[in-house]
């Protein structure tokens, strides 16, 4: 039996009673209180995660722009200084290797940010495709970690925790951006981007600064309904959000297209890893006019659907497939998101979802399931 990664921050959720999960192979906290009360918590005020499982891979050189528009179906080249992107990464036919979020931190120098499970899947097409480019790849997973702060608190938190004269950094940190703060004596690379549907942040911090750091943010947003939060409730929020989950939602078995994700730069100059699959995808109307597509699904019964239970057409035919679902916390009625064939796409359309042999009634959203009031 293989022995399950610890983050640097096991002995905190330990202090504080979290139950853990195997989640990719690392112990993570499951949920410290309720996954429901968790989940109110950063609907309504924060939550802290541990979030030290993601991969961190810094790409540098003269070639690093070039040379990720090569690697990455986005456009990389177009991110200035300070700002980050949401990406895939490809495999020659198409199908999702990953999805990851790439910061430029200079001119010359990107952080890229893969799922825990492909950390390693990632490093190693990123070092395979570097060939022929002016680029270092190094993988710092094992030095870094990562903590983030949801909610509609969350900046207020972070402002009451930075050196007095930042917190203007942190008020003007827009979406998709990052910058450096200072937390009690240490220079924190900071975030602002998120997976819960709320506004949020993540700061970035070597292993051993990580404990003193998750302390001062539990103590810092006390006054702010700041609470722990687990991996359980963090499913239920990105659900919500009509955010996909790599595994459920996206594999190498999909193409972009069919998870309705335009993230894809078809024009850009470079020759992407997967360029003439997905063109040829697009062309044939992939995801528009044949195939599979994934979409949201709402039910109007109280069973909630899970992930790989079959969905049906009126003539109890299956059409697709559940890849995620619970019953909303915040919005009180079952949710999922399903690849279904695509002439059962449109909103409105009446679909079944078989329930352990019942069929429970659901019909088609747009996503996502809920967005955040404005501010």
């Amino acid at each position: 039996m293989t022995e399950l990664k610890e983050t640097a921050l096991a002995v905190e959720h330990e202090a504080l009673g979290a139950s853990f999960t195997d989640f990719g192979g690392w112990r993570m906290p499951l949920k410290y209180s309720s996954e429901l009360e968790e989940h109110r918590a950063v609907r309504e005020a924060a939550g802290l995660f541990d979030l030290s499982h993601m991969g961190e891979i810094r790409v540098v050189g003269p070639d690093a722009a070039t040379f990720l528009n090569t690697a990455l179906v986005g456009n990389l080249a177009k991110v200035e200084p300070g700002k980050a992107k949401y990406s895939l990464i490809c495999q020659d036919d198409g199908g999702i290797l990953d999805d990851l979020i790439t910061y430029r931190l200079e001119e010359h120098q990107y952080l890229v940010v893969p799922n825990a499970g492909n950390r390693e899947a990632v490093a190693g097409a990123l070092q395979q495709r570097a060939a022929g480019f002016d680029v270092e790849i190094w993988d710092e997973s094992e030095g870094i970690s990562l903590i983030a702060v949801q909610g509609p608190q969350a900046q207020a938190i972070i402002s009451s925790v930075v050196r007095m004269d930042e917190t203007y950094l942190v008020e003007g940190l827009q979406y998709y951006a990052q910058t450096t703060v200072t937390i009690g004596g240490d220079e924190v690379l900071l975030a602002r981007t998120g997976y819960t549907g709320e506004d949020g942040f993540e700061l970035y911090t070597p292993h051993d600064k990580a404990g003193a750091l998750w302390r001062a943010l539990l103590e810092g947003g006390s006054d702010f309904g700041l609470i722990p939060c687990g991996l359980a409730c963090r499913d239920s929020l990105r659900l919500e959000a009509g955010m996909p989950l790599y595994g459920n939602e996206l594999s190498t078995e999909r193409l972009p297209q069919e998870a309705g994700l335009p993230v894809v730069a078809y024009s850009k100059a470079e020759d992407f890893i997967g360029r003439a699959a997905l063109e040829a995808a697009k062309a044939a109307g992939l995801g528009k006019t044949s195939g599979q597509r994934l979409v949201g699904l709402k039910g109007t019964g109280r069973r909630a659907a899970r992930s790989g239970y079959p969905v049906l057409d009126e003539h109890g035919d299956q059409i697709g497939v559940v890849t995620s679902g619970v019953l909303s916390p915040t919005l009180g009625y079952p949710v999922a998101m399903a690849y279904v064939d695509i002439d059962s796409t449109e909103p409105d359309t009446a679909v079944q979802v078989d329930v352990r042999g019942k069929a429970q009634p659901f019909e088609v959203v747009p996503l996502p399931f809920y967005r955040r009031r404005a501010a």
